[in-house]
């Protein structure tokens, strides 16, 4: 049985009809946090139907004060595409997919309440490393800790664990943190426990399937991704310079190499690294993934516009879940004195088209 009883079995997801902040059943509103945290913790009571749910509460308590710039220290979460949105989103898929893996498994290979209390933290967390310090005022925007952003995911996850009362899971959740990012190749992260390995491979999972599934993905790739880039000091073309295959000239030809990331890159990833664990969600779908029914959408509808050259068509300016009173303004701002600064064309922040729905 699905924990969102309105997306019905067998049927098709419909991309018209989901809301731009939304998850992909349409059902829970994954810019909110209490909506995501009720959601998980009606999966984690269906898991483990005698476990208290009182320190994933606290988990994402604190999780809101800290992107909300409320948690002492911290100035909240001031990234466009890696915003609060996006680490809500992950965490509720992370909770599908342990939920699917549970009833999927051997009774001998379930995980206890205190690695699925563990993982879940983990994904909240996962992107926390992007948020600014009070004591760190060179840093204009986090995008610029992109390089290294999960080793300090995984600082603030040695903050966290001891006042969630698992300090003693810090050395695993340390690790796994590092199945989302590519500071660390991903054969060389050391786990001792198979169960930490699934649980890794599980998190990664649930951080690349979001981000394609979003259903503003290919807008958020353009806008947004792209300034994170520049800010994180990712190779851009720069005028009368030479030709980098690795540089992306603008937010367009960001979006002209992402079905080339998503088909190989990612794909790779899914199916080699992390063993096809994305499968486990079919469990709660008799048989479907809404996740890759969704990333298939993005795919197609994006063919269609690298092949027209039809850009006007991603027109969709969804929210932006950030401290920022206007993310977008203030974000553009520092992209366009970067770019700038380095030469680069006038034009690689011009958007296609207007602000859409």
């Amino acid at each position: 049985m699905s924990d969102n009883p309105q997306f019905l079995p067998g049927s098709r997801s419909q991309p018209s009809d989901r809301r731009n902040d939304y998850d992909v059943t349409n059902t829970v509103r994954v810019s909110t946090t209490a909506d995501v945290r009720n959601a998980v913790q009606r999966l984690f009571a269906a898991m483990l139907p005698t476990a208290s749910f009182d320190v994933l509460w606290l988990a994402f308590h604190d999780f809101d004060r800290l992107f909300e710039g409320q948690f002492p220290g911290y100035r909240g979460c001031d990234t466009v595409y890696h915003d609060k949105q996006h680490s809500l989103d992950v965490t509720l898929a992370l909770a599908r997919l342990l939920a699917g893996y549970q009833r999927s498994c051997a009774e001998a290979d379930r995980f206890d309440v205190e690695r699925v209390m563990a993982g879940i933290v983990t994904a909240l967390l996962h992107d926390a490393g992007y948020l600014r310090r009070d004591d760190e005022p060179r840093w204009q925007n986090g995008a610029q800790f992109t390089a290294w952003h999960v080793s300090r995911s995984a600082d603030l996850l040695r903050e966290i664990m001891p006042r969630l009362g698992l300090d003693h899971w810090t050395g695993v959740v340390t690790r796994i943190v590092h199945f989302t990012g590519y500071e660390i190749n991903i054969d060389d992260i050391e786990v001792d426990d198979p169960q930490d390995m699934m649980m890794g491979h599980l998190l990664g999972t649930a951080d690349l399937m979001t981000q394609m599934a979003d259903r503003c993905y290919l807008e958020k790739c353009r806008d947004r991704l792209y300034s994170e880039f520049v800010l994180a000091g990712i190779p851009v073309t720069t005028v009368g310079g030479p030709t980098n295959p690795a540089a992306y000239a603008s937010g367009i030809d960001l979006l002209k190499k992402t079905p080339g990331f998503c088909r190989n890159m990612a794909m790779h990833r899914l199916e080699v690294k992390f063993n096809c664990v994305y499968r486990y969600i079919e469990a709660l779908y008799d048989g479907r993934n809404p996740y890759f029914e969704f990333i298939e959408q993005n795919l197609r509808y994006l063919d269609r516009v690298i092949a027209t050259g039809n850009w006007r068509a991603l027109r969709r300016n969804p929210p932006c879940f950030t401290v920022l009173k206007n993310p977008l303004q203030s974000v553009t701002a520092l992209v366009s004195r970067r770019l700038a600064d380095l030469n680069a064309p006038a034009s690689a922040l011009a958007t296609a088209s207007p602000p859409g729905t």
